[in-house]
């Protein structure tokens, strides 16, 4: 048995049962299925997001140190989606999602027995490589295992399995630190990733079939764009914290701002040279998915920032932890509402792009509201539920957008892709909020960053959204023109295999 026949024994994935296949809502289990993933991954995310405190308690150590509980978690998925994306289109998609699940669950037990903030960063960023294998297929797995028609649907829902899960997080992490351990925070983790598991093996479609050989990768790995990534958006955050309170002098906090510019100069470089660049050059130059791209990055910035500082301001004026915990939850609850049925408040007429302008408008007025009016249950409550219906709209509009944009053979790709400027946008919400409240304290250094997101939702709901179809050029390294049997050709640069069939 050669290697070649041994690789795709080991990856062959297991059809689903005929009773599930042969159903003519299959697709919709399969969403379902991926919903588990996005729950329990932004479930994490809201949960750390409000265990900071304790944990900074419990090992003694400042904000600006125990942040990294997050952002270590952020780095690691930021430089791996890409990777992991392509990777997935020549192996498998259900293949990698499944072994997200293992990896996820299993770091989230280590991390609960950490017994020092070092080996909880680390376990950290080993669950960034479960989430990394998870949400580099999601959008992929749901984008092209539903009929076209359904498309923006399915993905509002699996949003609203975000919103739900980060809904959910802030309360049950405020009710795990009072009544129980900020450890169970992440054990409760273990139990939803076995469900995973399960329901994936069942339900989801095989995405490469047994009989097709492993593809060859046609082409070295970036290994150094994957460096360049990885170092760029490290140095970034680490100058962020260290002027956030992080013990560095000041001469290294300009030194790691430098390098983040100069790495991610030569990241552009490196990409437009690789003949297989992680970033893809390719995919970012078709129409419709560079301003995709920076929208999402975009949205969930806007909707991270105020989860980090939401119970800071409250918790500042009064208010428990575990009251700040359920005020803050409006936000992910009305973005989840907004994601699923709320967009039918809308004329049926709005094209994905008219919605994507009147939810990031939506979302402004909601921010500048939060950060003018006192801060208070009620005075915060109504602002978060106007910016999470506006994020509700804004973020399943332009995931569909770009889905639409990217060839279905680039799809892993693609989603990658989409997380990646996702996560990036997290990770600035998340350290931002931090640097401000050190530089200014925490009622005018917050209300100064909400009204800064106020101002930058402004652009986006200008944002020219001209959405294409996949396989028109897109500049250099971008998709072919149709070939002569009128299908678009399947070599995007820096893309996998193609298309594959589902059992």
């Amino acid at each position: 048995m050669n290697a070649t026949t041994l690789a795709a024994r080991l990856l062959a994935e297991r059809p689903r049962p005929r009773g599930v296949a042969g159903w003519r809502h299959a697709h919709w289990l399969a969403v379902g299925t991926v919903c588990l993933g996005a729950f329990l991954g932004q479930l994490t995310a809201g949960v750390t997001a409000l265990v900071l405190p304790a944990l900074g308690r419990h090992f003694g150590v400042g904000f600006a140190a125990v942040e990294w509980v997050a952002l270590a978690y952020l780095l690691v998925l930021v430089a791996l989606l890409a990777p992991i994306g392509r990777l997935s289109d020549l192996v498998g998609r259900k293949t990698m999602y499944l072994g997200g699940f293992a990896v996820f669950a299993l770091a989230s037990l280590g991390a609960g027995l950490a017994g020092s903030l070092g080996v909880l960063v680390a376990c950290r960023a080993v669950q960034a490589v479960g989430g990394a294998m998870m949400q580099a297929n999601s959008v992929a797995l749901v984008a092209r295992g539903v009929p076209g028609s359904a498309m923006r649907r399915a993905l509002g829902i699996q949003a609203a399995a975000q919103g739900l899960g980060l809904a959910l997080g802030p309360s049950l992490g405020g009710l795990l630190v009072e009544r129980a351990s900020w450890r169970w925070v992440f054990w409760i983790n273990v139990p939803i990733g076995l469900v995973g598991i399960l329901a994936g093996w069942f339900l989801l479609p095989r995405t490469r079939p047994a009989d097709r050989p492993v593809p060859e990768a046609g082409g070295r790995f970036d290994l150094p764009g994957l460096l360049l990534i990885t170092g760029a958006t490290t140095a970034l955050l680490l100058a962020l914290s260290a002027a956030s309170g992080l013990p560095l002098p000041g001469w290294a906090v300009a030194a790691l701002a430098g390098a983040a510019v100069l790495l991610s100069l030569g990241l552009v470089r490196q990409e437009r040279r690789a003949s297989r660049p992680i970033l893809a050059p390719g995919l970012v130059n078709t129409p419709g998915v560079r301003s995709g791209l920076v929208v999402s990055l975009v949205g969930y910035l806007l909707l991270f920032c105020p989860l980090v500082l939401g119970p800071v301001l409250l918790t500042g004026a009064g208010v428990s932890l575990g009251g700040a915990g359920l005020v803050v939850t409006l936000l992910p609850a009305a973005f989840a509402v907004a994601a699923t049925v709320g967009g039918g408040l809308l004329p049926r007429g709005w094209s994905d792009a008219t919605r994507c302008r009147v939810g990031a408008a939506v979302a402004g007025a909601g921010l500048l509201l939060f950060a003018v009016a006192p801060v208070g249950v009620l005075s915060s409550a109504v602002p978060l539920l106007v910016a999470g219906y506006g994020l509700g709209l804004l973020l399943p509009a332009n995931n569909a957008l770009v889905m639409r944009a990217i060839p279905a053979e680039c799809s892993a790709v693609g989603g990658g892709m989409v997380n990646m400027a996702r996560s990036l946008g997290t990770a600035l919400g998340t350290a931002l909020p931090v640097l401000a409240v050190h530089l200014a304290g925490a009622p005018a250094g917050g209300r100064a960053v909400l009204v800064l997101l106020a101002a930058v939702a402004v652009p986006v709901a200008v944002l020219p959204l001209r959405p294409r179809r996949p396989g028109r050029p897109g500049g250099p390294g971008g998709p072919r023109r149709p070939t002569g049997s009128g299908r678009p050709a399947s070599s995007v640069r820096g893309a996998g295999a193609g298309r594959p069939r589902s059992g």
